[in-house]
């Protein structure tokens, strides 16, 4: 791509100023079967189901795509470079808020067979994406037309325990749930999520309201790998919120950045795109000794998509290092695309003043491009079944709520 975008994400309002309740990072297809039946479809499929999905569907030179609010360059860079480069013209609309109100709306229409009119949406890993994965509501990816996702995503983005071998969906970008916390008031440095029951902040301290965030932390404070926890464990951990319940400021949706910053809170969970774009000079963010949490927002085609060949394509062109480079720029977020940082630096050299600065930054942000040392103490949601569900949010959901 040729375009720059001279507008990069800090400073600017970020999908995350919405409210997201659950949200989280493949190569070839399973051959086999090997999913839980789900209701009016299954999880996973075998070769020949995808083959005969995709079988006779033809290029047609137009998609539609809805995807979250500031996702996409103001211009439109990137899509305006992919319909140069294939002729595909896109429709873009930021129509997305939060995984549970859009699941809201496609629900009844994708369970009716009919139409969305979307042939491209992007969904959080978590309880919605789950659902739509089990009732049958994706359609299942042709990896033979994915040459740059096999070639160019990152190893930690592949094979992902909430959509094995990616059968459904690909990472459009990743973010981190860590600690940030304002340096005017918090003279020491914070490690771990254990300084988040610390007496001495309290009525400082920043919570997340949602339900997945909440139970990662609280598996982090006894000890469990979420993503292999127990509903035993669960309850262990509802308890040490609840132990820090007194503590707390406020739980949040979203507000918990200009919180910090203001210092209404000293301390708070945090996501790493908005400590990195949003926050000011003097918060800090963090990813705790014991462990944070890592969540993708995913790529995934509707299983009633009138143009599926061209959401495909689409798919692969965002693979492309020099295509993924300009939206990340953007976007501020982990790219699944490692190489994306040779052509970002490219771009730096080229640039001048407060852009060549701000590209420089996001080069070195470990936010952006963290270590391998910080992914690996990264973990995800545990992956519910519906009867799971129920348990999970009954534990959690009333801790914010007083109860």
């Amino acid at each position: 791509m040729n375009e720059i975008n001279p507008l990069l994400r800090r400073g600017l309002t970020h999908r995350r100023d919405f409210l997201r309740l659950m949200g989280v990072g493949a190569v070839g297809l399973a051959a086999a079967a090997c999913g839980v039946e789900g209701q009016g479809g299954k999880q996973n499929v075998t070769q020949s189901e995808v083959e005969k999905y995709w079988a006779g569907k033809t290029k047609n030179g137009k998609l539609n795509w809805a995807n979250w609010v500031g996702y996409m360059e103001d211009d439109r860079a990137t899509l305006k470079a992919f319909t140069k480069a294939t002729g595909i013209e896109v429709t873009y609309k930021e129509v997305i808020n939060e995984n549970a109100e859009w699941f809201g709306k496609i629900d009844a229409p994708l369970r009716a067979g009919q139409s969305i009119g979307f042939d491209l949406m992007v969904m959080s890993n978590g309880i919605q994406l789950e659902q739509a994965r089990q009732l049958g509501y994706l359609v299942p990816l042709d990896h033979a037309k994915l040459p740059n996702f096999a070639a160019n995503a990152g190893e930690s983005f592949k094979n992902p325990p909430f959509d094995p071998d990616n059968t459904f969906t690909v990472p459009y970008t990743s973010g981190i749930t860590g600690i940030a916390y304002n340096t005017k008031y918090v003279k020491e440095p914070i490690t771990k999520w254990a300084d988040l029951l610390d007496p001495k902040y309290k009525g400082k301290i920043g919570m997340m309201g949602d339900s997945q965030e909440l139970g990662n932390v609280g598996m982090f404070l006894v000890g469990v790998d979420p993503e292999r926890s127990t509903p035993e464990d669960w309850e262990k951990a509802a308890a040490k919120l609840r132990e820090q319940r007194p503590l707390v400021r406020k739980y949040y949706t979203q507000d918990y950045i200009e919180a910090v910053t203001k210092g209404d809170v000293w301390i708070t969970m945090a996501w790493s795109g908005d400590a990195y774009s949003l926050a000011g000079p003097e918060v800090e963010f963090v990813i705790p000794e014991e462990g944070g949490t890592i969540w993708t927002d995913n790529l995934c085609i509707p299983s009633t998509a009138e143009n599926p060949v061209d959401a495909l394509e689409l798919m692969n062109w965002l693979y492309d290092p020099r295509a993924n480079a300009t939206l990340t720029e953007y976007i501020n977020y982990i790219t699944p695309v490692p190489a994306t940082k040779d052509f970002i630096r490219q771009d730096a050299e080229a640039a001048s003043g407060d852009e060549k600065k701000a590209l420089e930054d996001l080069i070195s942000s470990p936010l952006v491009f963290p270590t391998e040392a910080d992914l690996a103490k990264l973990r995800r949601y545990r992956t519910l079944t519906q009867d799971e569900k129920e348990k999970y949010q009954s534990v959690f959901t009333p801790i914010p709520q007083g109860s």
